[in-house]
């Protein structure tokens, strides 16, 4: 498509990083922008730099700054890796393979409470990606209905732990059900082929199975957890003029985004594999990008009820590694400071 306007410690670099899907490094084309500041007051130039970053389909922005090139255009060295879901991107910060991810604040939290060296830095968007489905004629159309059923779901993702606060706010265990852990996209194919009652989707997926006659049976847009950017710690401690430009690329990307909304949809369409329409319901729809993007108490607010669940599944040993998790998960410096015009 055409372009148009993150405790210091060393990550151990694991050898299955490089069976990641990667794709090429971009060579940078024009002028560089303006460098970040570094620490000294001195501008650090980031011509030659290297940044190993995801995009993903449920992320909209990453698919923006992607297809525009503006990280190139300051002159970075960039390999982009593609996450299929929060604990794809997961697995590669804690590898090593990535320095800045897009997941759930649920899976980022999860993460960090055991033992992922990752930090927030910015807040992608609010969206409401998640929810229960039904494949077209079934006879579910309710929680309730889910007891005794197989329900496919990602675990460690923001539909996993929808989820699981859809089943205790109806009154159900999660021994109630039978969970099929598979990723998002086998979920649906599963859902389609009859191998699973139902199906805890996420966007854009959820969408196209919409379109095809699924039925979102339970909705809640509080269950949804934020769109959370994620750095490693050394990236953070090693690079923060990169970490910044990455920043300002998102809050370049959400002006962006706002002002075109149909040239959004078109490129998450063209690297989903998506109809126009789908996507566009999506965007429309299902992806509040105006939100505040500094990570805050609006994002606590909504992790300090999900992690007790990690608790009582037994995904984290204890309520101590939460909480200390959720003390140490935000670094708002970059997003207090971003810079939305800099890629202009």
């Amino acid at each position: 498509m055409s372009r148009t306007p993150f405790l210091r410690s060393a990550l151990v670099a694991a050898a299955a990083a490089a069976a990641l899907l990667l794709s090429g490094c971009v060579a940078g084309e024009g002028q560089a922008a303006e460098p970040a500041p570094a620490e000294s007051g001195e501008a650090v130039s980031l011509e030659g730099q290297t940044l190993n970053i995801d995009f993903a389909t449920y992320n909209p922005l990453s698919l923006v700054i992607k297809d525009q090139g503006w990280l190139e255009d300051a002159g970075l060295e960039v390999t982009w890796v593609q996450s299929a879901g929060s604990n794809k991107a997961n697995e590669a910060l804690r590898a090593g393979a990535i320095d800045v991810g897009s997941t759930a604040g649920s899976a980022a939290l999860l993460a960090r409470s055991n033992g992922s060296p990752i930090q927030v830095i910015d807040i992608y968007s609010q969206p409401e990606w998640a929810a229960l489905v039904a494949p077209d004629g079934s006879a579910i159309a309710s929680v309730d209905d889910l007891k005794g059923k197989q329900v496919a779901v990602t675990k460690g993702t923001d539909p996993y732990f929808f989820l699981l606060q859809s089943l205790e706010a109806e009154g159900l265990a999660p021994e109630d059900i039978t969970v099929q852990n598979l990723q998002h996209a086998d979920g649906w194919a599963a859902l389609q082929n009859g191998s699973v009652d139902a199906w805890s989707g996420l966007d854009p997926i959820m969408a196209g199975a919409e379109e095809a006659g699924a039925t979102l049976f339970y909705r809640n847009v509080d269950f949804n957890s934020y769109g959370f950017l994620n750095a490693t710690e050394s990236f953070i401690a090693e690079k923060p003029e990169v970490a910044q430009a990455v920043v300002d690329a998102y809050e370049t990307a959400r002006a962006w985004a706002t002002e075109n909304p149909e040239e959004t949809a078109a490129i998450l369409a063209e690297v989903a594999g998506l109809d126009a329409a789908i996507a566009t319901k999506v965007i429309d729809e299902r992806t509040n990008l105006d939100v505040d993007h500094v990570p805050g108490d609006a994002q606590v607010a909504v992790l300090e009820k999900i992690g007790p669940i990690f608790v009582e599944l037994g995904d984290v040993a204890n309520q101590q590694q939460v909480d200390e998790a959720l003390a140490s998960l935000i670094d708002d410096t970059f997003a207090t400071q971003a810079d939305a015009a800099r890629f202009e």
